[in-house]
This record gives structure tokens, sequence and C-alpha cells, in this order.
């Protein structure tokens, strides 16, 4: 039913800044916002990491690793969820993937890629 795709990945210097953004389709602004929203990421040669939630009732959680820095937003009206990553070092480079829950759904974009380097 959803469909999730990332974009805003790239290209950064230490120290720069990105911000990802989350569209959903085929869900309605009423069933949007009932999800919880989750950015994740996975870098090379490790696990998938929950790097950012944002919930339904409007609550944000963050990684230790990311707090501070990155901070999630929601527009239920344009069916987006964006990650504003500041600060990057190059431990953040990873693929970043949008996830979006509620009961038994569960929706997966294909994710973006971020390269934090010299």
């Amino acid at each position: 039913q959803v469909h999730l795709v990332e974009s805003g990945g790239g290209l950064v210097q230490p120290g720069g800044s990105l911000r990802l953004s989350c569209a959903a389709s085929g869900i309605t602004f009423s069933s949007f916002r009932s999800y919880d929203m989750y950015w994740y990421r996975q870098g090379p040669g490790k696990q998938r990491e929950l790097v950012a939630s944002f919930s339904s009732a409007g609550s944000t959680n963050y990684a230790d690793s990311v707090k501070g820095r990155f901070t999630i937003s929601r527009d239920s009206a344009q069916r987006t969820v964006y990650l504003q990553m500041n600060s990057l070092k190059p431990e953040d480079t990873a693929v970043y993937s949008c996830n979006a829950k509620y009961y038994i759904h569960d929706y997966w974009g294909q994710g973006t890629q971020v390269t934090v380097a010299s």
C-alpha cells in the first residue's frame, strides 16, 4: 500500500550538513498521521541502526551517536518525514532508510547513500 522514497543523500565534507527526505505515497493524509516513522542507517560492515524516530503522538528519539546533531521532523500534510543532519562525521557514512510502522504494517524505502569524507 505505502511507497516510501528517500532522497537528499550525497557526498559531504566532515562538519557539513544534509537534509534527507522520505516521501510517502499510496496513503491518505489521515492515515499517515497514525504511522510511527523511523530513520535507520547501515554503514559499511555494520548492522542496521535506528537513528531517529518520530511517533504518531509527536515524540522524537535519537541514537546517542547523533543526538544534538540530527533532527527528525514530520509534515503530515505533505506526507513527508525529514532528517536534518548537521556536523556530519565520517562515522555517519551509511545507507539511510526510511521506515513506517502501524500495527502489522511495516514499509521501507529503498535507501539513500550518505558519504562523509574529505
